[in-house]
Order: structure tokens, then sequence, then C-alpha cells
């Protein structure tokens, strides 16, 4: 981002997680308290990137494997006669989707457990430093009233 921005970056998704990137802005004057929201934010994006991109990966070279496998079965190869990628139909993908959601289930539970700790301190941690700001602006404001 440029050097006069001010506010957090996105960046285009994140070719192993499919998740965007955030480049987070960090104030000139960061208190300790806003640091620790934004550390916080860093903490659950890079936790999120790298749960996703093991996860993604694990489901690509499963569904490979489950493809590769129910295609040897029928006595097929992986590309056809005209090169093309062989597929198989919806049914057949459906049972390696059900397999794959069944046998990663804890894991997907422990991951929405940890997200929902996650946000849950950063909500709460955004509500002080709201509330910081907000008594800080009052401060202020009457400080200009008083003169």
């Amino acid at each position: 981002p440029p050097a006069h921005s001010r506010s957090d970056w996105i960046g285009p998704p994140d070719q192993h997680s499919n998740l965007r990137p955030i480049i987070f802005y960090v104030p000139p004057e960061e208190s300790a308290l806003e640091r620790r929201l934004r550390e916080a934010r860093q903490e659950a994006q890079a936790s999120n990137q790298r749960f996703w991109a093991r996860h993604n990966r694990a489901f690509r070279q499963e569904k490979e494997e489950f493809i590769y496998s129910r295609l040897k079965a029928k006595g097929l190869e992986m590309r056809d006669e005209s090169g093309q990628k062989a597929t198989l139909n919806a049914e057949e993908m459906a049972d390696f989707y059900k397999d794959f959601l069944s046998k990663n289930f804890k894991k997907h539970l422990q991951y929405n457990r940890d997200w929902y700790k996650r946000n849950f301190r950063i909500t709460f941690l955004m509500g002080q430093v709201a509330l910081v700001r907000a008594l800080r602006w009052l401060r202020r404001r009457k400080k200009n009233v008083e003169q």
C-alpha cells in the first residue's frame, strides 16, 4: 500500500487457501490496546490461512485419488481419447464429498470453535478500542468547549 494510506489493504485470493490476505494499517501513534487488536486480527488471519491451505490441499489430493480409483475400477484412464481429463458423474462425486466431510467433521468443529474464540476476543478488543476513542473524543470536545 502507498505510504499515505490510512486503511487496511485486501489482496487477491491466495492460491492455496482461497482467502484474501489483509495488510493491516499501523497508525503512527498506535496505542498498546490498538496494537493488541491488530495483532489478534493478524493471528486470526494467519490461522485461517493455515487451516484453509491445509484443508484445500488435502481436499484436492483426496479428490484426485478418489477419481483415479473410481476410473481405474471402471477400467478407464485419467484422460480420454481426445486428451480431456476424465470425470465422474455428480452422484459418484457426492459420495466423495460426503465421505470427505464426514472424515473431517472433527477438524471443522475444532476450527469453528477456535474461529469463534478468536472473533469474540477481536470483538471485545474492538469494543474497548471504540470506547477509548469515544472517551478521547469527548475529552477533546469538552476541552474545546471550555476554551
